[in-house]
């Protein structure tokens, strides 16, 4: 292994090293564009060969993970950075989205969080993990801003945010902070299917959403920076935030000088109006260190060539970037983890967060449990791409790699309630389906709903459908449903009627479970709720 030297590296070298190459599957349609996945593989690795990438993004979730991480390995002789999320977590150890940590509400669980995710990360393969989250957002969101935030106080989200960078630090990772530079979302647009936009100051950023950055800059726990495509247009009323140098050069005029790397460019808040060629210019042109095209590391790299021979990568701001880049590289060669394996202690810290994350909200005098000798009827909503028509027999969870299975739910109800009854329904029930809930919660105690809204990629702004609404505003003008126990953006309940017990939970297999114990009473609710939630 030998550090790469800037003066002995070609124009050509120089313009891979500011791009992470992409090793992902591709869906059939897209393969006629970028190719197979062994191509685009083996492109990458003779990029490597030739001292011509920087980076490597390889997401946690594909199949062959492994097997192309090691070939990467293999064939780098210099310390490329392999780059990959986890904000929830990694492998076997995950947690309810990234705002579990915030409600959870503890410095020790959010430094377990980074330490065990850092190791986690180092076993992979990987030595960069693009966390923690340090977007600050008290309103509603789009693609789960809020739920995958540490929460809107920037003192406690700072403190927590620190202690889960030192975590990772000791863990043996760099961290990436994400997503630059935070701020509002009006108008609740996804950055996926069009750009988003705030009318924010640069003060407000620097008073308020940069506070987490610059802190956690100060005490060198921030390697890098995740730039947004979201537009602030009293800072760049031309450019979003990955092509603004005006944008960008906020947080270099406060001294930080670690690298930046784009979100995703497939995302239609820059394809939609800046082109899928020359943005990947543009956005090392504006200040970032790396470009993430998400799709082909052939086509990118083509790309960044057409744009420095177009004029629109200049060379100052190449051998800026390129020296970030070997900067960033030189930390991972001198990279020594304090930590290398988790103990059985650790693990039990961790598992903690998901139990401890879990928030409760009551009617004066009211029990956070209920009985579980009583008879309830459970309402579990399921995905509208669930297969409802045996019950029990198909369970699918099409849009976040597994996490919530009404089947399972089902069955833990019942096994909790062995009097009640559970009967499933869709996020956009059908006429008969709500007369169903209707008809059949007569004669039992009280009528107790699962819900959820997790707003995954290209899902738009998360809300109850108003079917969903109706169906519980009219069950409760005769008080029939005692409990929401709910999962994910808490702001959706603001549109539901006055309910007496809420329970709320983050998006994780683990979250449910150990929110569905404190509605039976054998684990007590701890959790802090991290926004100002109006409910009825």
């Amino acid at each position: 292994m030998k550090e790469l030297k800037f003066e002995e590296l070609s124009t050509a070298q120089k313009l891979g090293m500011v791009m992470a190459g992409i090793i992902r599957p591709l869906k059939p349609s897209d393969k006629k564009i970028y190719g197979e996945f062994d191509d685009n593989l083996e492109y990458t690795l003779e990029l490597i060969r030739n001292h011509s990438l920087g980076a490597v993004w390889v997401p946690t979730v594909i199949d062959r993970r492994d097997e192309a991480i090691a070939k990467i390995k293999e064939a780098a002789d210099y310390p490329i950075l392999i780059f990959t999320d986890a904000e929830s977590g990694l492998g076997d150890h995950l947690i309810g989205r990234h705002n579990a940590i915030g409600m959870a509400d503890s410095e020790e669980l959010a430094y377990t969080f980074g330490k065990v995710t850092a190791i986690t990360a180092r076993q992979m393969g990987y030595n960069v993990v693009c966390a923690p989250i340090l977007d600050m957002q008290n309103a509603w969101g789009a693609c789960g801003t809020n739920i995958r935030s540490l929460g809107c106080d920037k003192y406690r989200v700072t403190e927590l945010a620190k202690a889960e960078a030192r975590g990772l630090r000791d863990g043996g990772v760099l961290r990436v902070g994400k997503h630059y530079p935070g701020g509002d979302n009006p108008l609740r647009l996804d950055s996926h299917m069009a750009e988003s936009y705030s009318e924010l100051t640069e003060e407000a950023l620097l008073n308020y959403y940069l506070y987490p950055y610059l802190e956690l800059h100060k005490e060198g726990l921030l390697d890098g920076i995740m730039t947004s495509h979201k537009k602030f247009v009293n800072i760049d009323p031309d450019y979003p935030v990955s092509l603004s140098k005006k944008a960008i050069g906020i947080i270099r005029e406060q001294g930080f000088d670690g690298f930046a790397i784009t979100d995703a460019l497939d995302m239609m808040g820059i394809k939609a109006k800046f082109g899928d060629t020359r943005a990947k210019g543009m956005c090392i042109e504006a200040g970032n260190e790396f470009i993430l095209p998400w799709f082909s590391s052939k086509k990118a790299y083509d790309d960044l060539t057409d744009c420095y021979n177009e004029g629109i990568i200049t060379d100052e701001r190449l051998d800026e970037a390129v020296r970030r880049v070997l900067a960033a590289q030189h930390k991972v060669y001198e990279m020594e983890p304090k930590f290398t394996e988790y103990t059985d202690e650790d693990i039990a810290k961790f598992d903690r967060i998901n139990r401890d994350s879990v928030y409760a909200r009551t009617d004066d005098g009211l029990e956070v449990s209920i009985p579980r000798d009583k008879k309830h009827f459970f309402v579990v909503m399921a995905h509208n791409e669930s297969d409802l028509s045996d019950f029990g027999k198909v369970s699918v969870d099409t849009f976040t790699n597994g996490w919530y299975y009404p089947v399972k739910i089902a069955e833990k109800l019942k096994e909790l309630f062995p009097e009640s009854a559970v009967c499933p329904i869709y996020q956009f029930p059908t006429n008969h389906q709500n007369c169903r809930v209707l008809q059949s919660s007569i004669g039992y105690d009280d009528v107790i709903f699962i819900t959820f809204a997790e707003a995954p990629a290209y899902a738009g702004a998360d809300n109850f459908t108003q079917r969903i609404q109706s169906l519980m505003f009219a069950m409760q003008m005769t008080n029939r449903i005692s409990t929401v126990v709910h999962f994910g953006n808490p702001f959706v309940l603001e549109e539901i009627p006055h309910i007496p017990r809420l329970i709320i939970g983050g998006v994780s297999t683990a979250n449910i479970d150990a929110a569905l114990d404190v509605l039976a009473g054998k684990h007590t609710a701890k959790g802090r709720l991290t926004y100002d939630v109006n409910f009825k």
